[in-house]
C-alpha cells in the first residue's frame, strides 16, 4: 500500500511552484476551495505549488492521524494535469487544480479503500465511486484517503488501525489531546487543520456533522438519495450517504452542485426565515456549548430570523425505535453483498475476524453476524428481524410524518439546533464508550433516520475550552439548496472559526 509523504524539500518546491505563476504563496489555514479554485483559474498560484503546500502540510501534522494514504505522486500528477488544461487555454472546471480528501470508505481507483479496517488494506479499487467521478471530473485533485473509526461504526475516530503518529486514533485539529469525532474523523480533522480545503466523507447518523462540528469544518447530509452509494463500504443502504465537507459552506455547496447538478447557491436574505427550536436538542449542554449556541440565535434573531419554539412529542422514542433496529439489521446484508460485489476477495467472517476496535467487534459479533439486538435481562439479546420489520413499516413513517407536520404547522424553513451537545472530550480509548455514543449522536440522529438533509455550520468557540461549537439545521426532505444558503447566510453572519493547529 502506498503510504507516500513529502520530503524536507517541500517548503522550497513550494515556494518554487509559487514563484513560477508570478503570484505569492497562499494563506492556507485562510483559503477555502472555492477561493483555491478562483486562484488556480485565474493563473495567480499554479496547483501543483498548491497541492505540494497542503502536501507539506499534512506530513507536518502526522500525529493527528487524519490520513491512511497520503498519495503524494498521484496528487502530483493530477496537480500538473490541472496546469496543462490551464496553459492549453481550456475553460476552467469548477474544482480545476483543487486538493481535497477522501474517507477511506469511499472508493478511489489506484488507492487502497480500508475503511479503516485490515481485512481490507489489500483492496485497491480499479473505479472511483460515482460520487467521488463527479468531483475529480469537475478538476479535483485527490490528495489521499483519510482516516476513519473503524468499518464507520462509531463517532470516536479512535481507531487503532493505520496511525501515523505516536498516540493512536485520529486527533482533533484543535487540540490533539481531545476526541476528533467521527465516523468521517480524518476528513474532518484534515480540513480543520487545513491540510486540504475539502473533501468528502460518509453520514449514516451524523457522521460528517458530528465530527466538523468538534473541528471548525463546515457540512452537508445531503437528503437521502441524492446522491449515488455505490462504491462505499457500507452500513445501512436506507440510512447511508455521502456528503460534502469543507472550509467554508460556500465550499459544501461549490461540493454538492458538482455532485447533484443545478445552479450555484447564493446566501439566502436571513429576514422572515423561521427556525424551529424543540426543547429536545437543547438537553446535556455544556456551558461553552449552550452559551455560543445563545449567543448565535441572538444574532440571527437581530437579523431578522424568528426562532419559533417547537414541541416533537415522541421524537426521541420514536428515533430510538429506528435507529439501532435499521443499522444493525442492515449492516450483516449490507456489508456480505459489498464484500462480494466490489470484488474485495474478503468475506464476512475473515472481516469481522481482522477487526481492532474493541467497541466495532464486540457490535459485530455480538449483534450484526447473529442479527440481533439488545434487550432488557433476563433476554439481553433478541432477534432483531421483528424490530427492524416494524421500524420499516410502522415507526420510520411516525417519525418522517412528525418532522413534516412540524415544519407544516410552524411554517419553518427548518429546525435549528446544536449540532452536539458537547464540545470535544479527551481522546481514549473511553471516548468510544456507548455513554459517549449516545451523547454525541443525540441531536444528529433523529433527521437522519427520517432521510432528512442537515448542514453543519461552525458558530465559533468555547468561551472556555477554546474548541468549537457547530449549529445544525434540518429541513424538509428536498430542501438541500436552501439550507446551504441559509447556511452560507450564517457563515456570512457570524464569521468562520480559525483554523486548528
Amino acid at each position: 500500500m502506498r503510504h507516500l509523504f513529502l520530503s524536507s524539500m517541500a517548503g522550497a518546491f513550494v515556494l518554487t511552484g509559487c514563484a513560477s505563476t508570478g503570484g505569492s504563496a497562499p494563506d492556507l489555514t485562510t483559503l477555502t476551495a472555492s477561493e483555491a479554485a478562483a486562484a488556480v483559474c485565474s493563473g495567480r498560484v499554479s496547483s501543483e505549488a498548491l497541492t505540494r503546500a497542503y502536501l507539506a502540510r499534512a506530513q507536518a501534522r502526522a500525529a493527528l492521524n487524519a490520513f491512511v494514504t497520503l498519495d503524494e505522486a498521484g496528487a502530483l500528477a493530477a496537480a500538473r494535469q490541472a496546469d496543462a488544461r490551464h496553459a492549453s487555454g481550456a475553460p476552467c472546471l469548477p474544482l480545476q487544480g483543487v486538493p481535497i480528501v477522501v474517507k477511506d470508505n469511499i472508493e478511489a481507483a489506484g488507492l487502497p479503500t480500508t475503511a479503516g479496517t485490515p481485512a481490507l488494506k489489500g483492496f485497491v479499487p480499479k473505479v472511483d465511486a460515482p460520487v467521488l467521478q463527479k468531483l475529480r471530473a469537475a478538476g479535483a485533485v485527490v490528495l489521499g484517503k483519510t482516516n476513519m473509526h473503524e468499518l464507520a461504526f462509531g463517532i470516536s475516530g479512535f481507531n487503532p488501525n493505520y496511525n501515523t503518529g505516536p498516540q493512536p486514533g485520529v486527533r482533533n485539529a484543535y487540540d490533539p489531546s481531545r476526541m476528533a469525532g467521527g465516523s468521517s474523523s480524518g476528513t474532518a480533522v484534515a480540513i480543520g487543520a487545513r491540510m486540504a480545503p475539502a473533501g468528502l466523507g460518509t453520514d449514516t447518523g451524523g457522521s460528517v456533522r458530528l465530527p466538523c462540528a468538534l473541528n471548525g469544518c463546515a457540512s452537508l447530509r445531503p437528503t437521502m438519495g441524492r446522491y449515488a452509494q455505490t462504491g462505499i463500504a457500507p452500513i445501512s443502504h436506507t440510512r447511508d450517504t455521502a456528503g460534502p465537507m469543507a472550509v467554508s459552506m460556500t465550499d459544501v455547496a461549490l461540493l454538492d452542485r458538482v455532485i447533484a447538478g443545478g445552479d450555484a447557491v447564493a446566501a439566502a436574505d436571513l429576514r422572515g426565515v423561521r427556525l424551529g427550536l424543540a426543547p429536545d436538542f437543547m438537553v446535556n449542554l455544556d456551558a461553552d456549548t449552550r452559551s455560543a449556541f445563545d449567543a448565535a440565535l441572538d444574532r440571527l434573531r437581530a437579523a431578522g430570523v424568528t426562532v419559533v419554539p417547537v414541541t416533537m412529542p415522541r421524537l426521541m422514542q420514536l428515533n430510538g425505535l429506528v435507529g439501532f433496529p435499521v443499522a444493525l439489521y442492515e449492516a450483516h446484508d449490507d456489508m456480505v453483498r459489498y464484500l462480494r460485489e466490489r470484488g474485495t476477495g474478503v468475506s464476512l467472517a475473515q472481516l469481522v475476524s481482522g477487526i481492532a476496535s474493541p467497541d466495532v467487534k464486540g457490535t459485530y459479533e455480538a449483534l450484526v453476524v447473529p442479527r440481533k439486538l439488545p434487550a432488557p435481562p433476563p433476554a439481553n439479546l433478541v432477534d432483531a428481524e421483528p424490530a427492524y420489520r416494524a421500524a420499516l413499516a410502522t415507526h420510520r413513517p411516525a417519525l418522517v410524518r412528525l418532522y413534516a407536520d412540524t415544519f407544516a404547522q410552524h411554517r419553518l424553513d427548518a429546525l435549528v439546533f446544536p449540532t452536539v451537545p458537547q464540545v470535544a472530550p479527551a481522546a481514549g480509548p473511553q471516548s468510544s464508550s456507548l455513554q459517549t455514543f449516545g451523547l454525541f449522536i443525540q441531536n444528529t440522529d433523529p433527521g437522519s433516520n427520517a432521510g432528512l438533509p442537515g448542514v453543519q455550520v461552525p458558530i465559533g468557540l468555547g468561551a472556555s475550552s477554546r474548541l468549537p461549537v457547530g449549529m445544525e439545521l434540518d429541513g424538509p426532505a428536498g430542501s438541500d439548496r436552501r439550507l446551504l444558503a441559509l447556511g452560507m447566510a450564517i457563515e456570512g453572519l457570524l464569521g468562520r472559526v480559525p483554523a486548528g493547529r
